[in-house]
């Protein structure tokens, strides 16, 4: 076995009511894992989806500098609304995750891959793992939450100018009394899973 890079994946959005699903990638070289997993140590055990907006940012913005300094890359997918709508959101997500990792452009069987409870990687990568509550146990999956995360808020950022009128920069499109109560008022807009919200 000839593994060249340990791979962790994890995904954001799943439950949210608005806007795409996003997979997070993040790949070390065998040779960088011991240094990057002592420069992430703080991540083992935590749940950054728990964290601020702000706190999330700066783990995003060590993770770009760790890329910069060639000791790992890192890639993400978005699929919208529609595609949830039409085909899933568990299709919507594998479809999420098998564009990520051909962003990142490795063999697939020189990679270990780490993924966050109920993900699968594509059956070309031999060699894979799925974690029930990866991100807070595998460092490699914690910053592939991070990458997730951080990228699907920033497009949620980017809608809520679109449509102010449901404050997606705050609640992200996740079912809170605020936006229930925004849709209730202006009806759906073209970012709603109309799945996820049948009978309004």
């Amino acid at each position: 076995m000839n593994i060249t890079h340990i791979v962790g994946i994890d995904e954001a959005g799943r439950g949210s009511l608005a806007g795409p699903v996003c997979v997070g990638v993040v790949a070390v070289p065998v040779e960088k894992e011991e240094d990057v997993r002592t420069m992430f140590k703080r991540l083992k055990g935590r749940d950054s989806k728990r964290w601020s907006e702000s706190k999330r940012e700066k783990w995003f913005e060590k993770i770009r500098d760790t890329k910069c300094r060639n000791m790992l890359v890192y890639g993400s997918a978005l699929v919208g609304s529609s595609m949830v709508d039409e085909s899933g959101i568990v299709t919507s997500i594998n479809t999420a995750l098998g564009r990520a990792l051909r962003k990142m452009g490795l063999d697939p069987s020189c990679c270990d891959v780490r993924l966050d409870g109920g993900l699968f990687a594509p059956r070309t990568y031999l060699y894979q793992e799925t974690i029930v509550k990866g991100d807070e146990r595998d460092i490699i999956i914690g910053m592939a939450s991070i990458v997730a995360k951080v990228t699907r808020d920033r497009k949620m950022r980017r809608l809520a100018r679109l449509y102010p009128m449901y404050a997606f920069d705050t609640h992200k499109g996740y079912g809170t009394e605020k936006h229930y109560g925004a849709i209730g008022k202006n009806g759906l807009c073209p970012e709603h899973r109309r799945t996820f919200l049948v009978g309004r």
